[in-house]
């Protein structure tokens, strides 16, 4: 991760992917965080590198106000129709980089990061968010994999999606090393989180884990969808070969698929937070 700088790339062309073939975070998400941080319908969120929107979309109601912020324009555009086709009107959408913050947005009661903290210059972010919480304001971690679920061997309704294969096929086409961006990650993102956070003042951490029970119904649409929706995979990355990638993707899902549905178990989601 060392020699990864952040391109304007990193998510090109995955924002209508993302939206469809991440599963979405669970209502007990948003119930758990209000019951933390009593949470009352007033005050504002900040919700960095908020992608489509699902975790600001999930925790509106409990604010008066909500900001998603993104690099991404695409991102932006999805996020603020997903707001428009589900009646949420107490949001707003900025494009920047986490490390453009504060960036005249004001303080915030709550500021959410979800899976995305690791692509940033941490320790700054870190610092200039510490700025523009409110007295008593609280800053969430949210941590998940939800573009796919969990491996094993327990009986689901129809099969799970064939993963590893999946993985193979990406492989074929892009070679062994992640792709992200116009650059690489051999040793994949960057953790220490936690000590950026002690280093930055914040007291902490509490954690609340939710989910990881529920079994949702997947279509070949979806699995190539959350494909397309991986930094690592994103269509870009294809070139000329995507077509071609996407027509070996689909054969190989449907080869495998139940009646063109997949079952997968979600994962547990756990929501750090820090004072």
């Amino acid at each position: 991760m060392d020699d990864w700088e952040w391109d304007e790339t990193l998510y090109a062309g995955s924002a209508q992917h993302y939206a469809v073939g991440r599963m979405a975070y669970p209502v007990a998400l948003g119930e758990a965080l209000r019951d933390e941080l009593r949470l009352n319908g007033r005050g504002r969120l900040l919700d960095v590198g908020c992608g489509p929107g699902p975790v600001t979309l999930l925790l509106a109601p409990y604010f008066a106000e909500a900001v998603g912020v993104d690099a991404d324009a695409d991102m932006l555009d999805v996020a603020a129709a997903r707001a428009a086709e589900t009646g949420v009107r107490n949001t707003k959408w900025r494009q920047l980089r986490a490390e453009e913050l504060p960036a005249d947005l004001g303080t915030f009661d709550v500021v959410t990061f979800a899976q995305s903290f690791h692509w940033m210059d941490q320790a700054l972010v870190a610092r200039s968010v510490r700025g523009m919480l409110a007295d008593g304001g609280a800053w969430v971690h949210v941590g998940a994999t939800t573009h796919r679920g969990v491996d094993g061997d327990e009986e689901l309704p129809h099969p799970r999606p064939p993963w590893s294969a999946i993985d193979e096929l990406v492989t074929r086409y892009l070679g062994p090393v992640r792709r992200a961006g116009r650059s690489a990650l051999p040793t994949g993102t960057r953790g220490g989180e936690e000590d950026v956070m002690r280093a930055a003042g914040y007291a902490g951490p509490t954690r609340l884990v939710v989910g990881g029970d529920e079994v949702e119904d997947r279509t070949v649409d979806d699995v190539v969808a959350a494909v397309f929706s991986l930094s690592s995979s994103t269509p870009h990355q294809f070139g000329p070969d995507r077509p071609a990638f996407e027509a070996d993707l689909r054969e190989l899902l449907t080869k495998t698929t139940d009646n063109g549905l997949f079952a997968e178990q979600r994962r547990e989601i756990e929501a750090v937070i820090w004072r």
